[in-house]
Order: structure tokens, then C-alpha cells, then sequence
């Protein structure tokens, strides 16, 4: 019988280099949400991949960013215990971005990491030859790592390469989760997340950033369906009526399209209903912050 390997790997860098995606990919479905927007990552989402005698816990975690308020204070907390507790670090690029002054300060941050680290340069099939070759000299030069991989994590493009390499450097050990577990997760969570990721792909300027989705009740009432109460929290009136939209309308979108995402990944019929509430500056409420998942 031959040796298992085991281990954990967190992903950093700046917001929207695309770790969310490349997590999803690398696991096979989806355990982190996708979006566009800023902060869509607020805690570290692990995702496990599992091969015939490895197992990779990735590490999704929130953009580095500089502290504002409880929330942002508690995110760049949960990078740094992270990167310092993983069995390797992934810094993650984006080819369309290039590199900036955030891949810089993180990179500056891994020279000290006392575990292996690897670059890979993502987003790739955004731009041209000339434009991935002067990303890779630039992530040459921040002199982090050994090992720069070009990748496209929505085709999938060298992302198997990616994973045998990380696999290289996981240490002997016994698998950390059952093989057919993709995430540690709890369902609670899951379901929250899937319900921000509507959100995140209706609204625009502020009221991403102003938004935290709580499962209030989750049952089944009987086999094959599963009952959930989900409150949205907005901080201000204006922008819960933004999500409610004229006649309820967007509020309505966002619910039906949350619904088909969670019974695709729960396997089952769902009802959903949604509420939107208001909480003056929720993001520097420790209570809530607890209760969305954010440690």
C-alpha cells in the first residue's frame, strides 16, 4: 500500500486575483463564492481535494487589505495565523492586474514564511503573450518561492501542473478528511454564502461591502426538503431598499436564483425566504461578526 501524503496550503493575495475560483477548480466544485467585487472572501473557506494517496486542504482566504473596522481587522488576522500555520503558502497573481504594491507587501511578508511557497500567476488567458511574460519577470523579481506557475483557474489551464507540485510538498501523513469531504464548511455557512454571491452579482458600489447574510433557521420538514430563514443585513435604510427593489423584485432574483444554487449543492428541494434588515455599522459588531462565520 503506498504512502499518503496530507496537508494544508493557504492561498494569498490581493483581492480578486482569483483564489475563490482556483479553489473551486483544484476541489471540483464550488466551496468558495465567486465575484468580482472586493472582500467576496471573509474567512478562511477550506476546500479539500483528494487524490489516490494525497490529500490538499486548501486554504481560501479573505485579499489582503488594510485594516478599517472589526471586520477588516478580524480578515487580515485570519491571513496572517493562516500563512503562518499552513504546510505551504500559494501567492497568488494576476496576469490582467500586474504586479502592485499589495503583491509586494505579502511577498515582502513570505520571505519569513518557514514553510515552502509558490507563485502562481493566474488569469493568464486575459491577456496576451507579451502581457505573460512581463507578469512572470515582475513576480520573478518580488524573489518569493522557487516556483512561478502560469495558470488560468477558470479553464483550468496548468492547474494540474499546480496541484502535482503542491502535492510534492506535502509531508507522509494520514488523510485529515473523509475523500469524498470537499469542505469543512458548515452547511449554515455554505448556505449564507450562497445567498451573498447573488447579492454580490446584483448590486453595485457600497452595498457589497455593507452586506452579511445570517441563516436563522434551517429544517427539514420532511424528506427531500429542506426549510431555510436567511436575514440579510444591510447598514443602511437606503440600501435595503436597493435589495428589496421596486415591488420587491430584486429581492426576488436574488432568492430564486440563491435557491437553485443551494439545491445544487445540497441535493435537495429547497424553500428559501429572505429578509432584509437594517443594522447601523453591523462590520464593527463583534456579536454579529460571530454569528456570520468570521473569526
Amino acid at each position: 500500500m503506498s504512502e499518503t501524503r496530507s496537508g494544508f496550503v493557504a492561498l494569498g493575495g490581493r483581492p480578486n486575483v482569483g483564489k475563490s475560483t482556483l479553489v473551486n477548480a483544484i476541489v471540483g466544485g464550488k466551496v468558495a463564492i465567486v465575484s468580482d467585487k472586493p472582500q467576496t472572501t471573509r474567512s478562511a473557506i477550506r476546500g479539500v481535494a483528494t487524490g489516490p494517496d494525497w490529500q490538499l486542504v486548501l486554504v481560501d482566504l479573505p485579499g489582503v487589505q488594510r485594516p478599517r473596522d472589526a471586520l477588516t481587522r478580524r480578515m487580515q488576522a485570519r491571513v496572517e495565523r493562516e500563512l503562518a500555520d499552513g504546510d505551504a503558502a500559494l501567492l497568488m497573481l494576476s496576469a490582467e492586474q500586474g504586479v502592485g504594491p499589495g503583491d509586494r507587501f505579502l511577498a515582502r511578508s513570505l520571505t519569513r514564511s518557514p514553510v515552502p511557497v509558490v507563485v502562481a500567476v493566474n488569469k493568464i488567458d486575459r491577456v496576451g503573450r507579451p502581457g505573460v511574460v512581463r507578469v512572470l519577470q515582475d513576480a520573478a523579481a518580488l524573489e518569493v518561492g522557487d516556483d512561478i506557475f502560469p495558470i488560468a483557474a477558470k479553464t483550468g489551464q496548468g492547474v494540474d501542473a499546480l496541484v502535482a507540485h503542491l502535492v510534492s510538498l506535502l509531508a507522509p501523513g494520514p488523510f485529515l478528511f473523509a475523500p469524498a469531504q470537499r469542505t469543512d464548511q458548515p452547511r449554515e455557512l455554505l448556505v449564507a454564502e450562497l445567498v451573498r454571491e447573488q447579492v454580490l452579482a446584483r448590486t453595485f458600489q457600497e452595498v457589497p461591502h455593507s452586506v452579511g447574510v445570517v441563516v436563522e433557521d434551517l429544517e427539514r420538514p420532511r424528506q427531500g426538503l429542506i426549510r431555510l430563514r436567511v436575514v440579510v443585513w444591510v447598514e443602511a435604510e437606503s440600501q435595503k431598499g436597493i435589495l428589496i427593489g421596486a415591488g420587491g423584485r430584486q429581492i426576488k432574483a436574488i432568492g430564486t436564483a440563491a435557491r437553485r444554487e443551494i439545491e445544487r449543492e445540497l441535493g435537495s428541494s429547497v424553500h428559501l425566504d429572505v429578509v432584509v434588515r437594517v443594522r447601523r455599522h453591523w462590520r464593527a459588531d463583534e456579536g454579529l461578526l460571530d454569528r456570520l462565520g468570521i473569526e
